[in-house]
């Protein structure tokens, strides 16, 4: 008895082509929205030579306490410093002319969208707006992080329009990556002080790793004051008072 084999159906073929172009959609969109930002590579060290790690100053260069800040700007702990506590530390001390703020980039691998994010402060900083983009970076973190979007830079040019940039120049600036050894060279200052984790604090030469309040910052910035007050020389024909305080 001859096996009759059932020829394969039209409706076979029309679901195996509608199962191949799916496919393909999905792998186009899956590269569409890898592509929508650039992944940063690691820069030759030997580039870094003539770029000088200056993060963003906030306040006198010469101010009695200089508080160096290392950042990401998709870091939560960063955000809650720079929406909770910062805008005091910067009323009270940073007006004062008590403490001056530095900003380093410390962009971390997990974070897909912060080198995007360091790029639009950057740029910002091209136009003298480092400072309210920084502002808006931190206060919008959840429109622009990893989880929120694959293309952070539709979001990050609707704030340089909000705050006023010349919105094609800083397009072209972070299309062009133009200070990406700026960022590289804060981060690479970050790894010589041996950082580790964002937010990272230098207050005089101490070290504090994760939030502080601004009840814990100021404390620190207080004692550095009164160790370099204690281990001044004393005026001549006078004999020192106090004890002398660790290194400041």
């Amino acid at each position: 008895m001859k096996t009759v084999r059932s020829k394969p159906s039209s409706v076979f073929y029309v679901a195996l082509i509608a199962i191949f172009v799916g496919g393909a959609g999905i792998l186009y969109v899956m590269a569409s929205r890898a592509s929508a930002v650039r992944q940063p590579t690691r820069i030759d060290p030997t580039l870094l030579a003539g770029t000088k790690a200056e993060g963003y100053l906030l306040g006198r260069p010469d101010a009695p306490v200089q508080v160096a800040e290392f950042g990401d700007f998709e870091c939560p702990l960063c955000a809650n410093f720079a929406v909770v506590t910062e805008p005091d530390v910067r009323r009270r001390l940073v007006d004062s002319g008590l403490v001056a703020l530095r900003y380093y980039d410390f962009p971390l691998p997990m974070h897909r969208n912060t080198w995007s994010a360091s790029h639009a402060a950057a740029c910002a900083n091209e136009q003298g707006k480092f400072w309210p983009m920084h502002d808006r970076l931190y206060e919008g973190q959840m429109e622009w992080n990893s989880q929120a979007t694959g293309d952070p830079r539709k979001v990050m040019k609707g704030y340089a329009g909000e705050l006023g940039l010349n919105v094609d120049q800083w397009s072209t600036c972070f299309d062009e990556q133009k200070y990406a050894l700026k960022i590289e060279a804060n981060r690479a200052e970050g790894d010589r002080r041996r950082v580790n984790g964002t937010p990272t604090f230098y207050i005089g030469d101490r070290m504090l790793d994760g939030t502080l309040t601004y009840d814990a910052l100021r404390k620190v910035v207080d004692q550095v004051l009164a160790e370099r007050k204690s281990a001044a020389p004393a005026p001549a024909g006078k004999a020192p008072t106090g004890r002398k305080g660790p290194p400041g």
